[in-house]
């Protein structure tokens, strides 16, 4: 049996869908009955009968930082889809972000080791790879450097790849995705969904600078291909292609009908909607509501990646 983790967020519920389709026995991790409906969403976008595949998958109520819960869901499973993560960009949910991403994949790692799991693919970030000096293609075989400007999601996430190679040295067999910014259809309230809902209301600017890009589809499809195969203990960079931001706003704004961004916002001006988003946050501790989604793709990594 299969064990999925996240699989009520995008990556995850388009994973589930796939390998429910595929005749695959699945049990799947969810901390709340109200999160279920993110993965009903999803494969409503596929399938006419949601309900019926969503029923067929063994639901298990967990947190992937419950080992005693963690512990159950793990009888009888033969490999594990490690989907499940926090994603945050705010100072303040730093010891959060540790606890969930690298606690619960440490959690998820020992309990594979001790039932003999025969494959763990986690889904990480190209936010670990860093930069590379004179703007070069980054690779597989890029390594962490201590010394740049990390944000916290990103030295998190590292965190958590770190404890699936501490697996792999104990011998448990691997597979590591980097994917960059996924789109995909289904949830719209959270992560990426949420860029089309700020190009709905409207956008006035754009940034300088690229964005890396792949579809979620892509994602699932090559994560159970390298699963299903004889490689293990390496990472693969998944990213289908770079696009400026002009472009990737404007197309947006054309998939939901709204007017494109004709003007380019200056540093001045993104220092300025920063400053006031921080000072928002300070005074009210509401996330970041700026009308601008440009601002918010600015602090996004601008990475070009090849695969090896």
């Amino acid at each position: 049996m299969i064990l999925v983790t996240g699989g009520t967020g995008l990556v995850g519920a388009h994973l589930l869908f796939k390998l429910i389709s595929e005749g695959e026995k699945v049990r799947a991790i969810y901390r709340s009955d109200k999160s279920l409906k993110h993965t009903k969403n999803v494969f409503s976008c596929y399938s006419k009968s949601p309900e019926t595949l969503i029923n067929s998958i063994e639901w298990v109520k967990a947190d992937i930082l419950d080992i005693p819960a963690l512990t159950e869901a793990f009888k009888g499973i033969t490999l594990v889809y490690h989907c499940a993560a926090l994603v945050s960009f705010e100072p303040d949910k730093y010891h959060q972000l540790r606890k969930t991403n690298i606690e619960g994949t440490a959690n998820l790692v020992n309990l594979s080791l001790s039932h003999a799991v025969k494959k763990f693919c986690f889904v990480s970030s190209i936010a670990t790879l860093g930069n590379t000096l004179n703007q070069l293609p980054i690779t597989e075989d890029r390594i962490w450097n201590p010394e740049e400007d990390h944000n916290d999601y990103a030295i998190t996430k590292y965190g958590a790849e770190m404890e699936v190679w501490r697996g792999t040295q104990e011998g448990l067999d691997a597979i590591i995705v980097n994917p960059s910014v996924i789109l995909g259809p289904g949830i719209w309230k959270n992560g990426t969904g949420k860029l089309f809902k700020k190009a709905f209301k409207g956008i006035k600017y754009y940034t300088a600078g690229t964005i890396a890009l792949v579809d979620v589809e892509d994602v699932v499809n090559i994560m159970i291909t390298l699963t299903n195969s004889t490689i293990k203990n390496e990472r693969f960079i998944l990213v289908a292609e770079n696009w400026h931001y002009k472009k990737f706003i404007t197309a947006l704004s054309n998939a939901v009908q709204a007017k494109p961004p004709k003007k380019l916002a200056s540093k001045r001006l993104l220092s300025i909607l920063w400053r006031l988003d921080w000072l928002k946050h300070q005074l009210t501790g509401k996330k970041d509501n700026s009308p601008s989604i440009s601002v918010r793709l600015y602090t996004l990594k601008k990475i070009t990646a090849v695969k090896k």
